[in-house]
């Protein structure tokens, strides 16, 4: 029977006992911890010596053994006090991030008020934090931040403080998964946040859901066990979304139930849709030629859902791995669905669905460029507005829409990768750069991973980064740890300010959160917190 530990902070407030004044120091890399209490000093050396189970990791934790698979126990004298009674909610004014992209899930943020321009040396550092590897960005809500990450052998799910990143709790499950391409084996999906739960998924296919205020498991579904999944390049990379009472997750089971929605309560299954009978026999790209399902092939791919109202409507819009579906959101019925994808085996479709009013933009690398669709009033089908297999190639970074424009990165290697403008209507390039004013010739790696031009001066390059739109500004993050506040029109891009963080290096995949005045970067094993918010009194 697999062991499950949840660690809860602040195990000073738990009393704690002695036998004969025992202290034990265990040591561990990058990793310092006393213990104090019996009760540790006992599970430590069974630990030791074999006796199986987990352990956190965490300093000044007590940990809560699962009574049994999927159900985890507190109890008083376990727990510290709830999180929102040990500390107060956050009370800088600002919005939260509780979801991927943000708010409305498109990368743009309503927050004002914030720094009109930045310090030279960047933004002040309000706390940063080691954490374990990963490529998701945190969420955020009512004063806590919450990150999906992975230390050793084990998947972490850490809520923490966001006035200090002091930890509230944290939740842990053993996984042995292993990227079959040499990338990090962290969660690649975000948490979404309610006012009293945690959901996550992880690279393994473990759907989480905790409370918010204690780390308590509530339940949890591995959906590569319940389902047939065949493997992932990379792993389950689709951030589940929620929609009313359901918890919408592209499981990727053959052979239709490539999308799953859950009873968000208890993790009941309410629906299943997409796969064979959606693809079997659909018209491809070449012409003439329809698709045969095999019955081996991956049914989704990197890219998550989102849900948008079109023509007074609710369309679940999935691009999995064969193209875009709309989905009946309350029972998974197809309304329609558009071949979209690279004819190369190796490829993903990862960025997300841009809808604009009843138009619906997709974008992806592997030289399948980009497409414009009008969904048609009735819901059920759509126009080709234009297909343009060398426009926008975004690899994952999902494009924003603004003052009818698409920006977004577009390339599939660092090194091709520029950051484009592109007209929303007609697909036109209206502008691209890469953030350096040189030939690309000029730049270079330096030791710490950075790029500098011929003169060993750091130089601004983006790769394919990731970009956040707020308060009339854009903030990019570069591959390599970049960090630029910009303005974008469709004449031209504009950097403001500049600045870089060694905490923040390569590979910096996981696009800017902002939330209250605080500006978050996760790198692939570093959380880090910025002050952009306006001193109180001071000109800006």
């Amino acid at each position: 029977m697999e062991k499950r530990w949840a660690a809860v902070a602040d195990s000073s407030e738990i009393p704690a006992t002695s036998i004969d004044n025992i202290e034990v120091v265990l040591v561990l890399p990058d990793l310092s911890m006393q213990i104090r209490d019996s009760r540790l000093f006992i599970f430590l050396i069974c630990a030791v010596l074999g006796c199986g189970g987990m352990v956190s990791t965490s300093p000044d934790s007590a940990l809560v053994q699962a009574e049994e698979p999927g159900k985890a126990k507190l109890t008083s004298d376990d727990v510290a006090p709830p999180a929102d009674v040990r500390r107060s909610r956050d009370q800088r004014p600002g919005l939260d991030w509780p979801i991927f992209l943000g708010p409305h899930g498109t990368g743009v943020s309503d927050e004002v008020g914030l720094l009109e321009a930045w310090p030279l040396d960047g933004p002040a550092v309000l706390w940063g934090k080691r954490i374990g590897k990963g490529y998701s960005s945190p969420s955020i809500l009512n004063g806590r931040v919450v990150v999906h990450h992975r230390q050793r052998d084990r998947d972490v799910i850490e809520c923490l403080d966001v006035q200090d990143g002091e930890p509230f709790w944290r939740y842990e499950y053993e996984t042995d998964f292993s990227d079959p391409y040499g990338y990090n084996n962290g969660p690649r999906c975000s948490p979404v946040l309610t006012e009293n739960r945690c959901y996550t998924f992880g690279a393994q296919g473990r759907l989480v859901c905790l409370e918010l205020s204690t780390g308590k498991l509530i339940w949890e579904i591995e959906t590569t066990k319940k389902w047939n999944v065949p493997d992932h390049f990379f792993g389950a990379g689709c951030t589940p979304i929620l929609e009313g009472k359901l918890l919408i997750v592209l499981v990727g089971g053959q052979p239709n139930s490539g999308v799953v929605a859950f009873n968000a309560e208890n993790g009941d299954v309410v629906w299943e849709s997409v796969g064979k009978t959606t693809w079997d026999g659909a018209e491809t790209d070449q012409a003439g030629k329809r698709y045969r399902w095999t019955g081996e092939e991956m049914v989704v791919s990197y890219s998550s859902p989102l849900v948008a109202t079109i023509h007074g409507k609710r369309h679940l819009l999935c691009l999995v791995r064969h193209g875009l579906v709309s989905l009946d959101p309350e029972n998974g019925d197809l309304r329609f669905k558009y071949w979209f994808r690279a004819r190369v085996h190796e490829s993903v479709n990862a960025a997300r669905p841009v809808v604009v009013d009843d138009l619906v933009f997709l974008s992806a690398a592997y030289e399948a460029g980009a497409a414009m669709l009008r969904v048609k009033p009735d819901g059920q089908d759509y126009d080709i507005v234009w297909r343009d297999k060398r426009g926008m190639s975004t690899h994952w970074s999902t494009p924003i829409h603004q003052d009818g424009c698409l920006y977004g990165f577009s390339g599939r290697h660092e090194g091709e990768a520029m950051l484009q403008c592109v007209d929303l209507k007609s697909g036109e390039l209206l502008w691209e750069t890469n953030g350096f004013d040189g030939l690309p010739s000029e730049l270079r790696a330096s030791p710490d991973g950075g790029i500098v031009d011929g003169d060993g001066k750091p130089a601004t390059f983006f790769g394919r980064g990731s970009k956040t739109a707020v308060d009339g500004k854009f903030i990019i993050l570069g591959e390599r740890g970049t960090l630029v506040l910009g303005k974008m029109n469709r004449e031209k891009f504009e950097q403001l300010n500049r600045a870089t963080y060694p905490q923040i290096k390569y590979p910096a995949w996981a696009a800017p959160v902002v939330s209250h005045g605080r500006l978050y970067l996760r790198s692939e094993d570093y959380l880090l917190c910025l002050d952009v918010a306006p001193v109180e009194g001071q000109d800006q």
